[in-house]
């Protein structure tokens, strides 16, 4: 994206990072890169799946292909990345964002993800990584490519300040343990755990919840049926003169 950068550039004001975001939509709406269904596919997995954190977690809030904006280390300069899924962690909703300036926002982000696909140059998300790591240092980066099947967790060193891969367990998921989650392939896709429990998809909760709609159906039924033999041989024994209550 273009940079801007003011004359007096010390301080820069919410009108600074309003003309820059307005400017960095401006070029994304001329770009030619659209994004690539399977990188869309992944947006509505991951934001489907880590809602269902955020309905438990209060302070957990997820956001979608939302533009970040900083001032530069170096050059003073305002600069912007977007990544395609980002979680925030602070006990205030923030409201309608245009774009989310990290030096005026009380909370930095805790978690980046990008979707690798073939319509985007490699120099590009190599860029990316730099801004996540070098400028923003945001704690975990997830990086998954849908065409190739390849997801790589990333966390913040505290020491070096730089990336290191979190490593698989057993399951093959890797764990972001401040908040409970874990990520791991299935089907092909980028799949996210909660405290050790799969986080259910739409289409799968609607059938897990037809299941036990059709299981309570046969124990009702099951019931209703156990209530007439009873019935019947509740009378059948007062035809013989047995009070069946005796």
């Amino acid at each position: 994206m273009d940079r801007t950068r003011p004359n007096q550039a010390k301080k820069l004001t919410p009108l600074h990072y309003e003309m820059a975001a307005r400017a960095a939509m401006w070029n994304e709406s001329r770009s030619l890169d659209r994004v690539a269904t399977p990188r869309a596919a992944q947006r509505k997995i991951t934001l489907a799946s880590l809602e269902l954190v955020a309905a438990h977690e209060p302070n957990f809030q997820v956001f979608e292909d939302l533009l970040v904006l900083y001032q530069e280390p170096a050059t003073e300069a305002i600069e912007g990345v977007e990544p395609d899924n980002m979680v925030v962690l602070h006990p205030e909703a923030f409201g309608q964002l245009e774009s989310f300036n990290v030096p005026l926002m009380p909370a930095r982000p805790f978690w980046v993800m990008q979707y690798v696909t073939g319509s985007r140059k490699k120099k590009d998300h190599d860029e990316d990584f730099q801004k996540y790591e070098r400028d923003l240092k945001v704690p975990y980066y997830l990086i998954f490519s849908p065409d190739k099947g390849n997801l790589t967790l990333y966390r913040l060193d505290e020491t070096s300040q730089l990336y290191d891969t979190v490593l698989p367990d057993e399951h093959g998921r890797s764990a972001v343990r401040e908040v409970g989650i874990e990520v791991g392939l299935v089907d092909g896709w980028a799949r996210f755990w909660f405290e050790g429990r799969l986080l259910l998809l739409p289409a799968e909760l609607d059938r897990e919840l037809s299941k036990a709609r059709s299981e309570l159906d046969r124990e009702r039924r099951r019931a209703d049926d156990a209530v007439v033999r009873a019935d019947r041989l509740a009378a059948k024994l007062c035809a013989m003169g047995i009070d069946p209550d005796a």
